[in-house]
């Protein structure tokens, strides 16, 4: 990367961009214009880069460079640069010119970017208002776009990173503003890193997020296996929002990771990664779903062909365990584990979650719980959990971890430090007892508590107090009660001499 390229100031100017539909349109929205721009600017960037290139090499043979272009990545057809929609950012129908290039990018690249762009419109009247303040707004975003220090060219930043990194920097910075919504798309970073060591992805095989948002937990799967020296993965995820789905589209094609399948549709309702009509099994499953999720789908999984909820059915309200289920039902049978983050409700409520609770345990499938602090998620304080699952093999206990009371407090959001994670990590590994941290508890135990899996029940993390001396204590009230007669006595006196005392 050169010098001059500097992460946080990139990072700035995108998010000052912004400032363009701040008051005007909905932060729900205006992200999914922000960042389909920056993918196309990225785009533009990076074959103008070939482009220039191949012209040096190949000099007016544009047959050349065109037939070279075309076994690129990705194919730019004529006039949708981001400089050509940039030179005509004073035309009267501009919404409608950035959509006809967008189309035009999709139809190009139908194996990587099919329906990325299908559920935004820079034309949309009812998202970008009425024809001439649309085409002010739109104006406005080009020129932000058009700042020379956001010249992506690799031949300029080097690598990838800059530009996954602002994607990622981006998608955190609007689920910080977006309250409860953010869980619909976002899994704070250092939380995916958590659960990607844990899960430990390894070359050849089978990654898979049921409720993938923005793509973030799989991107840091398929980098965890990257690091090992291999691309040798595949990468699964199906994601509701149709917004949403289109953002973790465009993640994975930034962040370099081609192998991927990634489905739009309700994972519980209408489950789309199948194999000879079953259920696509998996040996790495990993996923932050909706926290207790109302009218998940219970009356529609009664008669589910899938088998997925033979230990029973979650209550209509709470589908927690609706996902938990289906994820354990996409497991491979053997080498397989699982990691989902879990409201602390799903480790005691009764009833159906108690039932399912039961059998999964005796079955041997859950394999540690751990406690993580308050307030790392955005748009909610309450507490969560990871629940670790493997399959393959029966196990005898389950190991508790309690790691609720190491983070970095910040003002809005805690976060996870790098040596919290490698604690956490490391913990896991070792399988043994912590003090004040950690247990390895049989089921037998955990059967006698009712399988009751609130972590306090196996880890105590009370801190002890120091011993009392009662000799000593005694000795002080022996004092402060002479002190005290004094002090009456004294009083009883000056009330005598001022002939208000008792005579």
């Amino acid at each position: 990367m050169s010098p001059s390229i500097d992460q946080s100031e990139i990072n700035g100017i995108l998010w000052r961009a912004c400032d363009t539909f701040r008051g005007t349109v909905d932060p729900s929205e205006y992200k999914n214009y922000l960042l389909t721009m920056l993918f196309v600017k990225y785009i533009s960037d990076v074959w103008q880069d070939h482009y220039d290139t191949l012209k040096t090499q190949f000099g007016d043979d544009e047959e050349r460079i065109r037939r070279r272009l075309e076994r690129d990545r990705f194919v730019m057809p004529p006039g949708t640069l981001f400089k050509d929609l940039y030179a005509q950012r004073n035309a009267d129908n501009l919404g409608e010119i950035i959509d006809q290039a967008l189309l035009a990018i999709e139809d190009a690249n139908k194996g990587k970017l099919a329906g990325v762009f299908r559920n935004i419109s820079f034309n949309s009247e009812a998202a970008l208002g009425q024809t001439k303040e649309r085409n002010v707004r739109l104006k406005n975003l080009l020129e932000d776009f058009n700042n020379p220090k956001l010249d992506l060219r690799p031949s300029r930043i080097g690598n990838l990173d800059i530009i996954g990194n602002a994607y990622e920097y981006l998608i955190s910075r609007f689920a910080a503003g977006a309250g409860k919504k953010a869980g619909e798309f976002y899994t704070p970073a250092e939380v995916s890193d958590l659960m990607a060591r844990l899960a430990a992805p390894q070359p050849g095989e089978r990654i898979y997020d049921p409720t993938c948002g923005s793509g973030s937990l799989l991107i840091k799967c398929a980098q965890n296996v990257q690091a090992q020296g291999s691309q040798n993965f595949a990468i699964y995820g199906q994601e509701q929002n149709g917004s949403t789905y289109a953002l973790a589209r465009m993640n994975m094609f930034l962040h370099n990771v081609d192998d991927h399948r990634l489905e739009w549709g309700d994972t519980i309702r209408n489950p789309l990664h199948l194999e000879d009509d079953k259920l696509m099994k998996f040996e790495v499953v990993v996923a932050n779903p909706p926290f207790s999720l109302d009218k998940w789908g219970a009356d529609d999984v009664t008669a589910d062909r899938h088998r997925r909820f033979e230990r029973g059915i979650p209550p209509k309200g709470k589908g927690d365990y609706a996902f938990i289920s289906h994820m354990l039902a996409s497991l491979a049978e053997v080498g397989s584990r699982m990691v989902v983050v879990v409201p602390h409700g799903v480790l005691f409520r009764g009833a159906a979650e108690g039932k399912i609770r039961t059998g999964l345990i005796q079955e041997g499938l859950l394999d540690a719980v751990i406690g993580l602090p308050t307030n790392l998620f955005f748009g909610t304080g309450i507490p969560a959990a990871l629940l670790v699952f493997r399959k393959g093999q029966k196990g005898e206990d389950v190991l508790f971890i309690d790691a609720s009371r190491e983070f970095a407090a910040g003002k809005n959001q805690n976060q996870l430090r790098e040596a919290d994670i490698q604690k956490i990590v490391d913990t896991y590994r070792a399988r043994g007892d912590v003090d004040k941290y950690a247990r390895v508890v049989p089921v037998s135990e955990v059967a006698a508590n009712d399988y009751n899996l609130n972590i306090p029940r196996y880890v105590d993390t009370a801190e002890e107090g120091e011993a009392i001396d009662l000799s000593a204590v005694q000795g002080e009230i022996d004092a402060l009660e002479r002190q005290w007669q004094e002090q009456r006595q004294k009083m009883a006196a000056y009330l005598k001499e001022l002939g208000l005392g008792k005579s």
